[in-house]
């Protein structure tokens, strides 16, 4: 009992900020949506302060403006088919700008969503680790762009990062009386670095960078332990200290005809700097995490016709988590994207579209003796379903 409990404990602080990163979501656009995030060398739209924020040095005198907003809906994920998570369908809106160029200098601003979910379960013994997390995370980035030549740019700028969670355990099922009541924020600051290199009109080589950054959430916490002499509950502040992960995005686009792009992204997370899960305010022990390095590969297509934009996409994404440190907070498995959407040009200046998003996730099994989660450990674990169904709706102006 005294390991179930351990691992309870961990579990719950874990989850109450982790849901930022193993569950980003980088489309953060109508654009970004449609082509899978594969929307880096060939950015088009204000959503250029964001993705790659060196390409604004190439577009055109106006100021653009556009908004979309994403109806996320998440698919039950089930453990050995015999129970399984609530669904859950979010709102997350994004917002960009891109103001008029002042010389080779341009500066543009995103209020962006880029991750951070929720997840219930309901049954036992899965509820005793994840009963109710939600994660709010909320960006407001700025970035400036510099055109060093006719053919190449470089840009950068700042990250404010807002991070609320929310997490709720509860192992009366198994017997045991440890309960769980904790929430916790933080305001935390990143960076972000791009260049782009035009060897023809038609060819983009793109790189960008985003900066580690370590939430170090803190709130209170409600905990109930079992003691020789009954149940003992103590509230008092805690903390927690995770990583979001560094990412690189390199990318190429090729454009026929002034009609046809295809862009190829490949997209490194470091999620390898989670090694260990340590808190304060608890006299809980270090846990070790060990996530490993994550590849992404992405692949889009974009068809201009005379009013509509048609935009297309397909990617393999890995997860971090090691068959180790998997839990029910956060059943994750490698995924297959496919994405899908349309943009109309509705008047010279204006323009709305719808995109679709398909993230699949892979079963995953974990044999008995592996994880380091007490049931899981003791039961192995078979994880199906979860992944995300993605709708977006946005609209485009310049003036």
């Amino acid at each position: 009992m005294k390991t179930i409990v351990k691992g309870l404990a961990l579990s719950a602080v874990a989850s109450s900020v982790l849901m930022a990163g193993a569950y980003k979501i980088p489309e953060q656009s109508l654009n970004s949506m449609a082509l899978g995030g594969a929307y880096i060398a060939h950015t088009t739209h204000a959503d250029t302060a964001y993705f790659n924020p060196a390409n604004m040095a190439f577009m055109g005198e106006n100021q653009y403006v556009e908004g979309a907003i994403t109806l996320a809906h998440l698919p039950s994920t089930d453990y050995y088919g015999q129970f399984e998570t609530e669904t859950e369908n979010i709102l997350i809106p994004n917002f960009h700008y891109v103001a008029a160029p002042m010389g080779d200098f341009r500066w543009g601003v995103s209020m962006t969503a880029p991750g951070g979910l929720t997840k219930r379960w309901e049954n036992s013994p899965a509820s005793a680790f994840a009963e109710e997390f939600t994660l709010t995370n909320v960006e407001l980035s700025g970035a400036v762009s510099y055109k060093v030549m006719e053919n190449f740019s470089i840009g950068g700028g700042l990250r404010l990062i807002y991070s609320e969670g929310v997490v709720k355990n509860d192992a009366a099922a198994l017997g045991s009386p440890f309960k769980v009541d904790m929430e916790g924020d933080t305001i935390e600051f990143g960076y972000n670095l791009a260049a782009t290199y035009k060897p023809t009109e038609d060819v983009s080589i793109a790189a960008t960078y985003r900066s580690n950054v370590d939430l170090e959430e803190e709130g209170t916490a409600t905990i109930t332990y079992p003691t020789p002499g009954g149940p003992l509950t103590v509230t008092g502040d805690a903390g927690v200290s995770v990583p979001l992960p560094a990412a690189l995005n390199i990318a190429i686009s090729k454009t026929w005809n002034n009609s046809f792009t295809l862009e190829a992204v490949y997209e490194r997370t470091y999620w390898s700097a989670y090694e260990t899960l340590e808190f304060t305010g608890t006299n809980l022990p270090i846990s070790a995490k060990n996530w490993e390095d994550t590849n992404t590969f992405r692949l889009g297509a974009t068809i201009q016709l005379e009013k509509i934009t048609m935009m297309m996409a397909f990617a393999i994404d890995e997860t971090p988590v090691p068959d180790e440190t998997i839990s029910f907070e956060l059943p994750d498995s490698d995924a297959k994207i496919f994405s899908m959407g349309f943009r109309y040009q509705q008047t010279e200046d204006l323009s709305w579209g719808a995109a679709f998003l398909y993230d699949s996730k892979e079963p995953r099994s974990i044999a008995k003796g592996i994880a380091d989660n007490p049931i899981i450990h003791a039961n192995g674990a078979s994880f199906n379903g979860g992944g995300a169904l993605l709708t977006t709706v946005g609209m485009a102006y310049e003036f």
